[in-house]
């Protein structure tokens, strides 16, 4: 899953991608390069963003999705909380809608039950505005497992089967460093809920807090992540992710590179 923040404001890439145009060239290149999923969001969710109105984020998310529909069929997914949005995109042919609230906002649940459209839920202790300053946990892993199941079982009442969701534990989402690594240390702990788990770490704090080199360190991260079970990686760098994980694979499954190619 490669990341297309149309925003003036992300933490890592913000205001790079704000402009139509922009967000077209970087969509193509992510194709190029081999990704699989789009992941399109028009408010940042960074530590003390501010939101934004409904009317921007979908004047922001709608015009790109557009955009990106007009010359090719890959899998878009749209990052917003907001059941307007959700709606709006859901005439774009989109194939998941990416909630870093699991459905809590007014109005999501019903909107994401409505579209027949998968549904990535993320945990994140409080808001996106203050949820680093003092995140606090007995026991992060059941809490964040606790959580998901409370979620999923949200969903199915709402009429979402397990069968359209994907999970999220929200590695820099109102966690300290050494919680998002107890978390993806025991990833493998989250494949009892036998639902695909997607994770993002591409260049969050905690990889900088390791490595001055966020490029190898995302990396490093992402190889680690799937090797203790995670599916979906959403990451900034798709071709080096890539690359990476063909040599990683190959490893792992003793499979031999047509070295004549």
């Amino acid at each position: 899953m490669g990341i297309l923040n149309v925003t003036p404001d992300s933490f890592s890439d913000g205001g790079q991608f704000f402009a139509i145009d922009s967000a077209l060239n970087h969509a193509r290149e992510m194709i190029l390069n081999g990704v699989d999923i789009i992941d399109i969001g028009g408010e940042s969710t960074r530590p003390g963003a501010e939101p934004v109105t409904v009317p921007q984020e979908i004047e922001r998310v709608l015009p790109v999705i557009q955009a990106i529909r007009r010359e090719s069929d890959i899998a878009i997914s749209v990052d917003t909380s907001k059941a307007e949005v959700m709606h709006a995109a859901q005439s774009e042919d989109i194939d998941l809608i990416n909630d870093v609230f699991a459905l809590r906002n007014e109005g999501a649940m019903a909107a994401a039950s409505q579209s027949g459209i998968p549904v990535c839920l993320m945990h994140m202790q409080g808001q996106p505005g203050t949820m680093q300053r003092n995140p606090d946990y007995g026991d992060v892993v059941s809490e964040v497992f606790d959580f998901l199941v409370e979620r999923i079982s949200a969903c199915e009442i709402a009429g979402i089967p397990q069968s359209r969701l994907v999970l999220d534990i929200g590695f820099g989402f109102g966690k300290s460093p050494e919680d998002n690594l107890t978390l993806i240390n025991q990833l493998s702990r989250f494949l009892e809920l036998g639902m695909p788990l997607l994770v993002g770490l591409s260049r969050k704090s905690t990889i900088g807090r390791i490595t001055d080199d966020s490029l190898i360190g995302s990396i490093s991260g992402a190889l680690f992540a799937l090797n203790k079970g995670a599916r979906i990686l959403r990451v900034h760098d798709v071709a080096q992710t890539i690359s990476a994980i063909r040599v990683w694979r190959s490893f792992a499954e003793e499979y031999v590179v047509n070295f004549a190619t």
